[in-house]
């Protein structure tokens, strides 16, 4: 099973958004985060990276 660590517009520890996530969706400008308990987080944006091998993933958050 391959769980990811999101990031908010930066990959470093202090933009951690979600942790064990299983699933990102893209929908109508939003990035919905899914993570292993079904819980889920939606970020204005767009998916910048994701990188499965090493289980990251970078959202790119839609300036306001």
């Amino acid at each position: 099973m391959c769980l990811s660590t999101v990031y908010k517009n930066d990959l470093v520890p202090e933009s951690v958004v979600m942790k064990n996530v299983m699933r990102i969706e893209c929908k109508d400008g939003c990035v919905i985060l899914t993570d292993l308990m079904e819980r889920q987080m939606a970020i204005e944006g767009t998916l910048e990276m994701a990188n499965l091998v090493d289980g990251v993933a970078v959202v790119k958050e839609t300036a306001v």
